[in-house]
């Protein structure tokens, strides 16, 4: 090296250090009139949670457990959003029709079985959340008969980044109500789903 560097001062680890969370500061209580991105998860701040699609649904629910959270990303090992699975799926008629058209084991059920797939999946995008309030996006996500909501970036090649996410739970303990979300049927296929 021709460039002189400095050796930086080193010291002892300290007993009792602990370690940083990236974790987002949560606003504990909010208005209906506030702005959206104040209950928004953003996931600049907060890792977003994601799993293989060719993981088991005990996998998924392990992780859930674990990270303490309700969704994840179904992402491939190049980072490619795939879809998603959430904790409902997990509990939901899905896996009980795919043992039976398979006849497989519970154990043997997979995320890709049961997930979400990205093409049915509709998302916000953040610059139309600039000037919205809380209560916009609980009318969105009651409207859309979902329990989340993704927000994504454009980038400046019109391609879109995941920015974060919205949850009528999380939105719901923010609020200090319930949010009720019915699903609503965007097709035929929908129909006869939503009647099973």
């Amino acid at each position: 090296m021709s460039t002189a560097y400095r050796t930086l001062p080193v010291a002892p680890l300290q007993k009792g250090a602990t370690y940083m969370n990236p974790r987002q500061q949560v606003t504990e209580s909010v208005t209906l009139d506030q702005p959206a991105l104040s209950v928004m998860t953003d996931f600049s701040v907060v890792t977003a949670q994601t799993i293989l699609p060719l993981e088991s649904i005990e996998t998924a629910r392990t992780k859930m457990i674990h990270h303490g959270v309700r969704l994840l990303l179904v992402a491939d090992d190049q980072n490619h959003i795939l879809g998603l699975v959430t904790a409902t799926d997990l509990t939901s008629e899905r896996p009980i029709r795919v043992i039976q058209t398979q006849g497989i084991r519970h154990a043997d059920v997979l995320v890709k079985d049961i997930m979400t797939p990205r093409e049915k999946l509709d998302v916000i995008c953040i610059d139309d959340l600039q000037v919205a309030r809380v209560g916009d996006v609980v009318s969105t996500l009651q409207g859309q008969g979902r329990q989340h909501a993704l927000v994504v970036e454009r980038l400046p090649d019109r391609s879109q980044i995941l920015r974060g996410m919205f949850s009528t739970s999380q939105i719901g303990r923010q609020l200090d109500m319930t949010i009720h979300t019915l699903p609503v049927a965007h097709s035929f296929a929908d129909i006869a789903q939503l009647s099973d």
